[in-house]
């Protein structure tokens, strides 16, 4: 049962690191949840409780960071609320019509709607959209390198 527990951790952890880059989906939260089944499984034996408090505080630091480095990308450039908010839903929309080109193309044109809907002029609105998608592109990639460590963490645990 180990090695099949061990193995299904592996597998809902890598398609949590997939789902990294697609917005608004919970990949921390399937990390975690991946954990917490994999110790159901085996009796809650392998991973430690200094394993669990770093779980836990990698995975908080994702959820903050993505956030913060979105917000800070998109303010560097001059996006208002109204381009980062342009920029997420963007992004969402973009996966689903055009799939993993949608991450990068999605942010970008969704900020810039939302900037020359509020006002902005041409060039102005161009920048924060530029700055929205280096924002969101930021977080993605940050947020992708601390799930790397999250998965290592428990792999160090249960292998």
């Amino acid at each position: 049962m180990n090695a099949a527990a061990d193995w299904l951790f592996v597998l809902l952890w890598l398609a949590a690191l997939l789902l990294t880059f697609v917005p608004m989906m919970p990949a921390t939260l399937i990390i975690w949840g991946a954990a917490l089944l994999h110790e159901a499984l085996v009796g809650f034996s392998e991973m430690s409780g200094g394993d669990w408090f770093w779980l836990i505080a990698l995975g908080l630091l994702a959820m903050i960071l993505d956030n913060v480095a979105a917000a800070l990308g998109a303010k560097r450039y001059g996006a208002g609320r109204a381009g980062i908010w342009g920029a997420v839903i963007g992004a969402l929309v973009g996966v689903i019509a055009l799939g993993p080109v949608g991450v990068v193309v999605g942010p970008f044109l969704g900020a810039l709607a939302a900037e020359l809907i509020g006002g902005k002029e041409g060039g102005a609105a161009l920048r924060a959209a530029w700055g929205s998608l280096v924002g969101v592109l930021g977080g993605v990639l940050i947020k992708a390198l601390i799930h790397l460590a999250m998965g290592w963490l428990v792999i160090k645990a249960i292998f």
